[in-house]
């Protein structure tokens, strides 16, 4: 009797020592959680921090006249004229008007308030409605990216001032004239890269990515799929096929840089393609998404029950009907789940398509395949480099652009899954 109490209390006393472990693991994992959780709402305060004033754009708001002797301009229309006119000196004279204190030797501290692409606006603005010369419009272009970061980040040590003191009380006497406003900035989301912060944009990076995305889904799903159908239904069992199967799970794992040296040999040195276009950068992805449809896919192909073979073979089906009436469509769920978190992946790359020269500086938007262009991360790494510091918001601006394509694509093949998926 009194070595069997001795065992259950042996008993309790290792079930007990079993459930401290067990809160501890338990208490481990929420901690982990915790941790991760931690990194990423410290990693987006940051980024949000930084990118939300990116959407914002500070403007000039004046009242130009137009005068035809001052820019030494008789016709807006004729292109001899309108390179040799000066579109600058009107800006200038509209600003020193609203300075009541501004004098003929300030006019160069008053320019610099004013963009350099805002003569170029006027120049446009004035070819397009000839009919403007010789008159008084109100017309808004944008500050100096120096007006621009003092407006925004005044009192920010993270941010250089570069604006004199009083240049610095100009700007908030205009502020509060209405003359400077700051409101959402359009030109971020119009335009492709400039040398100019202020003028700078994501149009051109943008389009680059879909035509990259484009060219990539139009290669790697249906490879990836035939690649997956093969290798699981119609390929023998073999050393071959081993051999096959091995190095695509090792091509996974494939540092991503890899492939841009692969494209930069095959597709741009031996076959003698153009550099930084999205047809290169596509195939270039494209090498580096297949590894991962061919992989999901199979695993979709194969999660397909027996039964369903067995019952399409009893009726008759050839092997080919089987897989293409029966299998591939209960499949196809989770091959589109794959290859979207595949092209997501893709999406976020930088490293091969700076080997491809998709690094270059991009002013135009691309309207074609076969045109330069860049994509977001590749912008992203741009900016994130450029010496001037208004860069530093529109490179987080960007990132949270990029950021809401990826948790868009991953949400999407979240969707799909929950709504395609069988249970059987």
């Amino acid at each position: 009797m009194t070595k069997q109490l001795t065992q259950a209390e042996i008993v309790r006393k290792s079930l007990k020592k079993r459930y401290r472990k067990e809160k501890r693991f338990r208490a481990y994992g929420i901690l982990a959680i915790a941790i991760a959780l931690s990194a990423l709402l410290i990693l987006f305060t940051d980024i949000i921090g930084k990118g939300y004033s990116g959407f914002m754009k500070t403007s000039l708001n004046l009242e130009v006249v137009l005068d035809g002797e001052v820019m030494y301009l008789d016709d807006p229309t004729d292109p001899r004229q309108v390179k040799m006119a000066d579109f600058v000196e009107p800006l200038v004279r509209a600003l020193m008007r609203e300075i009541p204190n501004a004098t003929d030797a300030n006019r160069e501290a008053v320019r610099k308030l004013i963009n350099p692409y805002a003569s170029a606006d006027l120049r446009d603005a004035l070819k397009e409605n000839p009919e403007w010369l010789n008159t008084t419009r109100k017309m808004s272009f944008l500050a100096h990216s120096d007006v621009d970061v003092y407006s925004k980040h005044a009192g920010d040590k993270a941010y250089s001032i570069k604006l004199s003191p009083q240049q610095q009380e100009w700007v908030n006497m205009l502020k509060d004239k209405g003359v400077i406003e700051t409101s959402f900035n359009d030109v971020f989301f119009k335009g492709g890269d400039s040398r100019d912060p202020a003028k700078a944009g994501i149009m051109g990076a943008v389009v680059g990515s879909l035509l990259t995305m484009f060219v990539t889904l139009v290669l790697s799903f249906p490879i990836g799929v035939a690649a997956a159908i093969y290798l699981e239904e119609f390929a023998p069992k073999n050393r071959l096929t081993d051999f096959i199967e091995v190095n695509i799970n090792n091509l996974a794992a494939v540092p991503s840089i890899i492939f841009g040296l692969l494209g930069l040999a095959v597709f741009i040195n031996l076959f003698g393609m153009p550099r930084s276009v999205p047809v290169v950068g596509g195939m270039v992805l494209t090498l580096m998404t297949l590894p991962t449809i061919i992989i999901s896919s199979r695993a979709a192909i194969k999660s397909v029950p027996p039964s369903i073979r067995e019952a399409a073979e009893g009726i008759g089906a050839s092997k080919m009907q089987v897989v293409l009436h029966h299998v591939l469509p209960l499949a196809m769920p989770g091959m589109l789940t794959g290859s979207i978190i595949g092209m997501a992946q893709a999406l976020g790359e930088t490293a091969p398509l700076l080997l491809i020269g998709m690094v270059a500086f991009i002013v135009d938007v691309p309207g074609g395949f076969f045109d330069s262009a860049t994509v977001l991360p590749v912008q992203v790494f741009l900016w994130a480099g450029s010496p001037e510091l208004a860069f530093i918001e529109r490179a987080s601006a960007a990132i949270m652009v990029l950021l809401s394509f990826l948790i868009g694509m991953n949400a999407l093949a979240i969707w799909l899954r929950k709504r395609l998926e069988r249970r059987w």
